[in-house]
């Protein structure tokens, strides 16, 4: 290998440790989440690249598995393409943005909102002491709404009240 070849090789080399650094210095480091199983659905593909840079004033953060997003230092948000579509529910069905979503309160003040009537199906969990869940799910509604809309909830509610999501 000649010399200008070497060092050509090595200025590249060096260009994308320094980009890598740059990309993960400054965000507190990789979130490590769980890939769902219909993560590598197409459909999650574009989900995923129409994810916000930031949610509710929480920036992006890097994860480690497809089709997933987190935002916040910590994460307050994290957000996962491919779960399984939910049947009839229980739960409180809201619409945000033309999105429904049912509402799982069981571990509040962290509440686990899922997708109704889209396949596959997106969840998002959010910290409700940082984030407010409504504003979280108007900031990924133009990436969720790639998903194909199969069903709408039956009797949808408005959005969570300000009493009810914690950080108005």
């Amino acid at each position: 290998m000649t010399r200008s070849r070497r060092l050509r090789t090595a200025g590249t080399a060096s260009a994308l440790l320094l980009a890598a650094v740059a990309l993960t210095g400054c965000s507190g480091g990789t979130v490590s989440m769980k890939a769902a199983p219909d993560a590598n659905s197409p459909l999650c593909a574009d989900v995923t690249v129409r994810l916000p840079q930031s949610v509710d004033g929480q920036q992006r953060r890097w994860t480690d598995a497809q089709a997933t997003g987190a935002w916040g230092d910590p994460a307050a948000v994290l957000l996962t393409c491919g779960v399984a579509e939910p049947g009839p529910s229980t739960l409180r069905c809201i619409t945000v943005g033309g999105i429904d979503w049912l509402v799982d309160e069981s571990e509040s003040p962290h509440y686990r909102l899922t997708t109704y009537g889209r396949n596959p199906a997106v969840e998002v969990y959010v910290d409700n002491e940082v984030v407010s869940p409504n504003n979280v799910l108007d900031d990924v509604r133009l990436a969720v709404a790639q998903l194909p809309k199969d069903a709408d909830c039956t009797a949808p509610e408005a959005p969570l009240d300000e009493q009810d999501s914690g950080t108005g």
